[in-house]
């Protein structure tokens, strides 16, 4: 079925964008509407026949089955024989979900009940500061939902603490009172090197001054007796199964800090957005599916049409941290180079994602974007109304630059157009066709806008379910496994084998770059 995608790629070259905006309901027949949200990807060059390939394409790669056995609990994480059930964890009005014959749902109705608790407790007592510390997915998903609800945000202030570099740390901890703080430890195995590092830190902090840290910490584990020998009370301990990928599991314990910050309820609110995406991914009609019709759309840029990156651009200063979340999302997930029987994969696997909030990158990268040599289909992220009813205008001012910048990519500026300008100006001769060719937009650049009411915690859950399920689409169109991550353990190893050496340990056997640079930074710490 690639070679109808490829068939409607090569008929695409050249298409103009806006020219397909001469068929009436052009707008309206490429987009889906769901709950609030609107996906409208119609500057892109898809046509019905390219839409159609698609569609025929997830058909044959058994999209549909794969989805069911995910939800259902099976194994689908082959390369570790794991089922993929982040789903349950924001599981609030279904049934039973079956994992290797037990029912799980009663054990994630009892954390989740233990969390509301302890967050509870946190907000009502004396604690003023949370501090949360993992990396990678328990990092960039809490961080990301607190920062995007802070409107929402009425409990203790969060503090996020992920790099192993010394000065994360020592930043956060400065000005804080050790009496007065909550570390959350966030690691599954209570092992993960750069986590327990900065945890033994924070830890020796509280000792320092006087603090006994145990009542001050709370873990997100499953290592239960690596939690006690730290001496954190077991009702203060909150795990969960192998069953969710740390990249998708801010919807169990590791979302704490966002439950702490702005309530139990408002966290319920946030999974029955993602719930809401969940049943509307199963249930859809293709066209009709949000979910399959963004996925298809980075399919045909980045291995249909050969577009090598996408940028993520949120209109919203609160999404700051989304595009580096979609970006491990993605890039964790379908960074890969072999298929899931071990075979190469013969078509590019996920694209670069990378992008920051507008307006900012107008300032910035949107140069590139708009006149650069290299095509980069966008993604922007706009919410029709703030939270700031008294700054309704700046509003308004950032909902009018995301939709002209979409038009702009699409319309561009012509030659003609460009010299008129430079006529008007005072140009002449050969002076006005130098100007003109700097002003020139080559135009006819795809973008994708996913616009919603306002941003609510129903509402992100949404957003980010719905770049879930878009990932996984992709990953099953590949055949490629997405809930696995073996690219980070070859680095992890040598990082382990490389601390002796820069200790003191031989470095023969190393190779020349690596001992010149070992060397260099002996030079300096002795």
């Amino acid at each position: 079925m690639w070679t109808e995608v490829e068939r409607a790629a090569e008929a695409a070259a050249g298409r103009s964008i806006a020219d397909l905006f001469e068929t009436a309901g052009r707008a309206e027949a490429f987009s889906v509407r769901f709950d609030g949200m609107l996906l409208d990807y119609s500057k892109t060059a898809l046509d019905e026949d390219a839409r159609a390939a698609l569609v025929q394409l997830a058909g044959a790669a058994g999209v549909a089955a794969r989805r069911a056995a995910m939800f259902d609990g099976q194994p689908i994480n082959e390369t570790e024989g794991r089922a993929v059930l982040h789903s349950a964890l924001r599981n609030l009005s279904g049934g039973a979900v079956m994992v290797e014959g037990e029912d799980i749902m009663p054990g994630i109705h009892a954390t989740r009940a233990r969390m509301a608790a302890f967050a509870e407790e946190i907000r009502q007592g004396s604690i003023t500061d949370v501090i949360n510390i993992g990396i990678g997915g328990s990092h960039l998903g809490p961080e990301m939902a607190v920062r995007a609800l802070s409107p929402y945000h009425d409990g203790p202030r969060c503090h996020f603490v992920s790099n192993v570099d010394g000065a994360d740390i020592a930043d956060t901890l400065c000005g804080l009172d050790p009496a007065t703080t909550l570390v959350i430890v966030a690691s599954k195995t209570f092992t993960t090197i750069e986590t327990m590092t900065n945890a033994a830190t924070a830890r020796a902090w509280m000792e320092r001054a006087g603090v006994e840290p145990g009542p001050q910490f709370a873990a997100l584990s499953s290592a239960l007796e690596k939690t006690a020998d730290w001496g954190i009370d077991p009702a203060r301990v909150f795990g969960f199964g192998d069953y969710v990928g740390g990249r998708y599991s801010v919807w169990g314990p590791i979302g704490l800090a966002v439950m702490i910050a702005i309530g139990p309820e408002r966290f319920e609110e946030f999974l029955t957005g993602a719930e809401a995406m969940d049943r509307h991914f199963l249930d859809a009609e293709p066209l009709e599916n949000m979910p399959l019709m963004l996925a298809l759309v980075g399919l045909w840029h980045h291995q249909g049409i050969g577009y090598g990156t996408r940028a993520v651009l949120p209109y919203d200063q609160r999404l700051a941290r989304l595009p580096a979340y979609l970006q491990q999302l993605e890039m964790e997930s379908n960074g890969k180079r072999v298929r899931m029987d071990g075979a190469p994969l013969t078509r590019p696997s996920g694209p670069v994602v990378w992008g920051e909030p507008g307006t900012n990158g107008q300032h910035a990268f949107y140069q590139l974007i708009h006149q650069g040599t290299a095509v980069v289909p966008c993604e922007f992220l706009v919410a029709a109304e703030g939270h700031e009813p008294d700054l309704a205008h700046h509003h308004r001012l950032l909902v009018a630059n995301c939709l002209a910048q979409s038009e702009a990519l699409m319309r561009g500026r012509g030659i003609d157009e460009a010299r008129a300008l430079m006529c008007e100006a005072g140009f002449a001769g050969a002076e006005l066709e130098r100007q003109a060719a700097h002003r020139v937009f080559p135009g006819n650049r795809p973008s994708v806008t996913l616009a919603y009411d306002r941003l609510t915690p129903r509402r992100l859950g949404q957003i980010v379910a719905l770049y879930e399920h878009r990932v996984f689409v992709e990953g099953v169109i590949l055949g490629i496994n997405s809930f696995d991550q073996w690219g980070v353990e070859l680095g992890k190893v040598l990082a382990g084998e490389m601390v002796p050496l820069l200790e003191g340990s031989d470095t023969t056997r190393k190779d020349g770059s690596t001992r010149q640079l070992v060397h260099f930074c002996k030079s300096y710490t002795g």
